[in-house]
């Protein structure tokens, strides 16, 4: 269990990173995530739970096309994540290493179109 600011924390097992299908290629080909621009500008990888994917496409993808959900299992991560405080004050994972392709347990494209991909996000925090 992690804490914030003293406080214990329930954390999901697993988290989500949205990036661009081309990014996750590189990734695969070179066997590590390193993050997207912004990411290596902050100094860790953005990772959204299941419930803030929807908004977190809305605010950073949108008009975007050909990009992938990667699922994260945050058990193989240990304390190279925190959960810090963002978008409204809610804790958002943050991953303080480049990713391991071994901790990516399953890689979605998601829809261009933006009902589709609204539909996409509202599922997944359905089965979260």
């Amino acid at each position: 269990m992690a804490t914030y600011n003293g406080y214990k924390i329930l954390q999901p097992q697993r988290a989500y990173k949205i990036c661009t299908a081309e990014d996750w290629a590189r990734a695969v080909a070179v066997g590590v995530y390193r993050g997207a621009p912004i990411d290596i500008a902050d100094g860790y990888i953005h990772l959204s739970t299941a419930t803030q994917v929807g908004e977190t496409l809305r605010r950073h993808f949108a008009g975007q096309v050909a990009l992938v959900l990667v699922a994260v299992d945050l058990g193989l991560l240990g304390h190279t994540v925190r959960w810090e405080p963002s978008r409204g004050g809610d804790l958002f994972p943050h991953l303080y290493q480049p990713l391991p392709l071994t901790a990516a347990k399953q890689v979605q494209d998601i829809p261009d179109a933006d009902e589709a991909r609204s539909a996409f996000a509202r599922q997944l925090m359905e089965r979260a």
